[in-house]
């Protein structure tokens, strides 16, 4: 075992990690939540910001077979508001 992680089956891993008291209360004060759902969130946030930059590398890149304004045209009225 690794000093400080521990690996509890089906349930990923318990990681210690020592954190600014300003920062983790005002993350904590941002997502509204505790320690654990709070550090997921910010995780998830860093996950999704590299999704995001790769994404961001094909603008302008791909190529669509149909225009949106067929695609939005094709949708029931109450769908497009």
């Amino acid at each position: 075992m690794d000093a400080g992680i521990k690996d509890r089956v089906g349930s990923g891993r318990k990681v210690t990690v020592e954190l600014p008291d300003a920062l983790l209360r005002k993350a904590q004060e941002s997502t509204g939540t505790g320690v654990t759902a709070t550090i997921r969130r910010g995780l998830e946030l860093v996950a999704a910001s590299h999704a995001y930059e790769e994404l961001r590398r094909l603008r302008g890149k791909v190529r669509f077979s149909t225009e949106w304004q067929k695609l939005r045209a094709d949708r029931p009225i109450a769908a497009r508001r």
